[in-house]
């Protein structure tokens, strides 16, 4: 792409890679030097915190209000009841009102570490779509609002297509989503003067829906723009890892295992990476991604600590490091490792050591474990472990046992 931004905030997004597409980038880029112009990204309340998938933009959310911009998280107490099934194989499971509003509960936590709150020009909102969509009538949303979409056009999106290519079936209620949130963006420009809706490029044709729907109804002149999916240079879905989702909330992924997740990255990803999630001069980004051999393992703990820094402070992650070299370098135990406490009822004569491996999240199944104790991954005490058949008693608990899977993923065990 050869065009030259005016707004900062568009040029960050274009030199940290960020940038997928965008409706219109000089018409956007011309509103965004207009002063503290809103810009929006919504969150469904699917679980009860968001994992590293969402952390791209999340990040874009915090780089609109450093220049100068209005960010709005808004939350999907409204669409969650119905579930995106953008690029999605199954229908979501429906949740409760109960359910969702814990979720949000959730959720919320996190933006506060990247966002600024209040209300100051460039201050963020958070909002929630129930707002306005618990309360719509049938009928009337129908007549005034479903007359604007062609059922042809909303057939054609890829999100749609690639469900029914495979000839899964996609419910009249999941069809309707992107209804629902192409009403969100215009209700959001109403409301609170919102220009801008971002999202992930899955979420193109429902971000066009909402501009489309905004123009016709209200003849509001709004964009859209779009970060690429990203997957890691191996092809694995970002967010994911061996023991499950890389959650961004501390009470369902310590800490120690969000650092340990950077420190883990590929090579290959470390530049981008450090582009994306961190605040570091892309120069300095470069420099880093750039290094080679023992190098790049400095490039990956100052990842790590960046990232897990802005989410759960610079305290969380000096603790991490120092935890993870007391583990790897010095073949301690370190402090901060993610910990089972067994009780004795739950102890009982004797627990096997695969059902340990799987409690502690060093893998996801029985027969993972016993994979990995087959191939000479499993370590108890820094020690082989090759007996699958081993019972955990009391005894060898007497003090905490270290249980590893590979070289880079360990857990403690104790008898509270």
């Amino acid at each position: 792409m050869t065009y030259h931004p005016k707004s900062d905030f568009i040029a960050v997004m274009m030199q940290r890679g960020f940038l997928a597409d965008c409706t219109d980038y000089q018409g956007l880029d011309e509103a965004l030097m207009k002063g503290a112009q809103p810009g929006y990204i919504g969150f469904d309340a699917t679980a009860k915190s968001l994992h590293v998938g969402s952390l791209i933009q999340i990040m874009m959310l915090r780089w609109l209000q450093k220049t100068g911009g209005k960010p709005i998280t808004l939350m999907g107490g409204g669409t969650t009841r119905v579930g995106d099934p953008s690029f999605r194989a199954d229908e979501r499971p429906l949740l409760g009102p109960d359910d969702i509003a814990d979720n949000i509960a959730g959720i919320k936590k996190v933006f506060s570490a990247y966002l600024t709150y209040g209300d100051g020009p460039s201050d963020a909102l958070m909002i929630d779509n129930a707002e306005w969509l618990n309360g719509l009538n049938y009928l009337d949303f129908l007549r005034d609002i479903g007359r604007h979409f062609s059922i042809n056009r909303m057939l054609s999106f890829e999100s749609v297509k690639s469900r029914l290519d495979r000839e899964q079936s996609l419910s009249f209620l999941e069809f309707n989503y992107m209804i629902l949130q192409a009403y969100d963006f215009m209700e959001l420009h109403r409301r609170y003067g919102c220009i801008l809706q971002m999202g992930g490029s899955d979420q193109w044709g429902n971000i066009v829906n909402g501009i489309d729907l905004t123009r016709r109804v209200i003849d509001g002149e709004v964009y859209g723009l779009t970060s690429p999916l990203l997957t890691t240079s191996d092809g694995k879905k970002m967010g994911k890892s061996q023991s499950g989702a890389i959650w961004l909330n501390p009470d369902m992924l310590s800490p120690y295992e969000f650092w340990q997740f950077w420190r883990n990255t590929t090579d290959a990803d470390v530049g981008r990476f450090l582009k994306l999630y961190t605040e570091l001069p892309v120069d300095e980004c470069d420099r880093l991604g750039a290094l080679a051999g023992s190098e790049i393992n400095e490039a990956k703990i100052r990842l790590a600590n960046e990232v897990t820094g802005l989410l759960h402070g610079a305290e969380a992650a000096q603790t991490a490091e120092a935890t993870s070299r007391e583990v790897f370098e010095r073949g301690g135990v370190g402090d901060d490792l993610p910990t089972l406490t067994l009780s004795a009822a739950e102890l009982g004569d004797g627990i096997s050591i695969v059902q340990l491996i799987v409690r502690a999240g060093l893998a996801g199944s029985g027969k993972e474990a016993k994979r990995l104790i087959s191939e000479n991954g499993a370590r108890i005490d820094d020690a082989p472990l090759t007996d699958a058949g081993l019972m955990i008693d009391a005894a060898a608990l007497a003090a905490p046992i270290k249980l590893s899977a590979g070289k880079k993923r360990h857990a403690l065990v104790q008898l509270g």
